[in-house]
């Protein structure tokens, strides 16, 4: 399980929901899949960005699937739908937003995050390499410190089924270090020359 923590990355994920947010108000039921979620903190990442840019009405509409194989941590699923953490992995978020989207519980060292942040995620215990799309109407597919861990045709597998996996338009986050195989560059249009944003053609 990839080590990560809160607001990493948070510049292209601020990119993506600005790229995102346009795109999909009006819709009733928005999709989103976090690949390799490790113990949420990406994905509640995710999900304060969104907020921060979508009003509390329409984010009702967005469902976030976060998904890991966990290969370390058999209690993994639990933490992110609990969604408590140590103070000391919340240093890196932005002023203000500790008292806005977590509340303290107990020895207030432990907080955890708001309930209607929590009820935008849905756990999933998944293995990529299955090839077995989960859906085909995600709006955004977030896969960050996932792609790195497998080999060249792997990874051409798994981006051609995330492609199956988006709607027309849907839009896809890698991490900076991996870029779009020559032989997926027909399927994928790069929206950002500075980060891996991608968008299904």
């Amino acid at each position: 399980m990839a080590f990560t923590f809160f607001f990493r990355d948070d510049q292209i994920l601020t990119q993506a929901v600005q790229k995102l947010v346009p795109m999909v108000m009006g819709r009733t039921n928005i999709h989103i899949l976090n690949a390799g979620c490790a113990m949420g903190m990406e994905t509640y990442t995710f999900a304060i960005i969104l907020a921060e840019h979508m009003g509390k009405f329409a984010l009702r509409n967005v469902k976030i699937h976060a998904i890991d194989i966990d290969n370390e941590n058999v209690d993994f699923g639990k933490t992110v739908t609990e969604a408590v953490y140590h103070k000391d992995h919340l240093e890196r978020l932005p002023e203000g937003f500790l008292e806005k989207y977590f509340t303290p519980i107990g020895d207030n060292v432990h907080y955890r995050v708001i309930e209607h942040l929590r009820a935008l995620v849905n756990f999933q215990k998944y293995d990529l390499l299955s090839l077995k799309p989960l859906r085909s109407d995600y709006s955004m597919i977030i896969c960050k410190n996932v792609l790195l861990h497998f080999n060249y045709e792997q990874r051409l597998d798994v981006l051609s089924m995330y492609h199956d996996m988006l709607l027309p338009g849907g839009l896809l986050v890698m991490e900076n270090t991996q870029s779009m195989p020559e032989e997926l560059k027909g399927k994928y249009r790069k929206m950002l020359d500075y980060a891996q944003l991608h968008e299904k053609i």
